[in-house]
This record gives structure tokens, C-alpha cells and sequence, in this order.
């Protein structure tokens, strides 16, 4: 078997492609954790079990550090007729913080 640049090329950005993918939903579902137990804290209902990625930023921490930070939003009710957006935030690994807005009780 007689592999050229092009082909060992093609299978890198395959298997670069694969572990950025792999990466992203271990990433999900860390956030979908924090949420699911944030959303049993403050005795409010998540909505389709589910976040979805809203934005991927490069910016500082409050110490200064740069960081991937993902926000991802979910959608909950505390009524069962109304929704309310909420999002949970993540800086590489780590969960910074899953925010409610006001809502009925």
C-alpha cells in the first residue's frame, strides 16, 4: 500500500475532525449535567432534556486569563405553560455558571 501526502492529509483532518466532534459532545454533556442539577435546585422543569451551543468565544476571565468560553442555552418552566430561556456557561472544562432569569413561581 503506497500512501501519498495527500491521503495521510486527508486521514489527519478525519481523525482531527472525529476527536473535535468527540471533544464537543463530552463538553454537552457537562453542561447538560450542571443544568439538569441547577434545574433540581431551583425545583424548575427542563424542557426536552437537551442545551444547545448558542456561542464559542476567545476571551479573559476575571483573572485575566484567556479562555474558550461556550454558552449554551436550554429552555424551562416552573408552571408547565410558560417557557423561559436560561443558559449555562463553560470555560474549557469547567462550568462557571447557569444562569436563570426571573421567572413565575
Amino acid at each position: 500500500m503506497n500512501l501519498e501526502l495527500t491521503d495521510l492529509l486527508l486521514l489527519s483532518a478525519l481523525v482531527l475532525g472525529a476527536a473535535l466532534f468527540w471533544r464537543a459532545q463530552r463538553l454537552r454533556e457537562t453542561a447538560l449535567r450542571a443544568t439538569r442539577r441547577h434545574c433540581e435546585q431551583e425545583q424548575v422543569l427542563l424542557l426536552d432534556q437537551t442545551v444547545g451551543l448558542k456561542s464559542l468565544r476567545l476571551r479573559r476571565d476575571s483573572g485575566g486569563k484567556w479562555g474558550l468560553w461556550r454558552c449554551y442555552d436550554f429552555e424551562f418552566t416552573v408552571t408547565g405553560g410558560e417557557r423561559y430561556q436560561g443558559e449555562t456557561l463553560l470555560r474549557g472544562e469547567q462550568v462557571h455558571s447557569v444562569v436563570l432569569p426571573p421567572h413565575r413561581f
